[in-house]
């Protein structure tokens, strides 16, 4: 008979991860507002902080399996939903009158069309990190084998949803989007490739060595 009391254990390295995808979820909604140039492709900046989610969420389907990975995700809408509740609080509330005029306009700038990117980052969150470790999962090969070449599958492929679902809601009807989504899906189609494979592998590697079984203190 198991002990119903015994208290939940979880892995140093899944709680590590969980805390780092917790503040990628938060940190994507903020660095979205920006549009930048890589080389000839405009993105838009939340892309490198989704990125993050993805190796995390394939490095947890490697290591705990899928069901464990889907929990991570569905966990991720606490944050990432009440960091929108949060903004929209804080941008209805009277500024003090202490604060500087010019600071005040450039927070309302920047957060004043949060409350739809975060919608908008909701909708493609969930859609593309669930799908993420999907197919991630279903090409899982005995062993670890092509660990690489599924990171890259799945990233590709989950992040061009991502784009697709991210873009039309947050800037539909703010400025013309084919440029930012041609650019958007090229970009996360070349870093799924060339950055999520290796990057998974590394977050897979560590993960074991922070769990890896201490070597017993000597005796004295």
């Amino acid at each position: 008979m198991t002990d119903q009391t015994a208290p939940r254990t979880i892995p140093l390295s899944l709680f590590a991860f969980s805390v780092f995808y917790g503040g990628m979820i938060c940190t994507a909604g903020i660095l979205a507002n920006k549009q930048v140039s890589l080389g000839p492709l405009a993105v838009e900046s939340g892309i490198f902080p989704f990125l993050m989610l993805v190796i995390i969420a394939s490095a947890v389907t490697e290591l705990w399996g899928a069901k464990t990975a889907q929990k991570l995700v569905y966990f991720g809408f606490v944050p990432l939903i009440i960091a929108s509740l949060l903004t929209y609080f804080v941008l209805v509330l009277p500024a003090a009158e202490e604060m500087q005029a010019d600071r005040l306009d450039a927070f309302n700038l920047l957060l004043a069309s949060t409350p739809r990117i975060w919608l908008a980052g909701i909708a493609a969150y969930g859609t593309s990190t669930l799908l993420n470790v999907w197919i991630f999962d279903k090409m899982k090969q005995p062993g670890g084998k092509l660990l690489w070449l599924r990171s890259a599958v799945a990233g590709v492929l989950s992040q061009t949803v991502d784009s697709l679902i991210f873009i039309t809601i947050a800037f539909l009807g703010v400025f013309p989007i084919l440029p930012l989504l041609a650019g958007q899906m090229l970009a996360k189609a070349v870093l799924s490739f060339i950055a999520i494979p290796p990057l998974v592998a590394l977050a897979v590697k560590l993960a074991r060595k922070i769990d890896a079984p201490k070597d017993a203190a000597p005796a004295n």
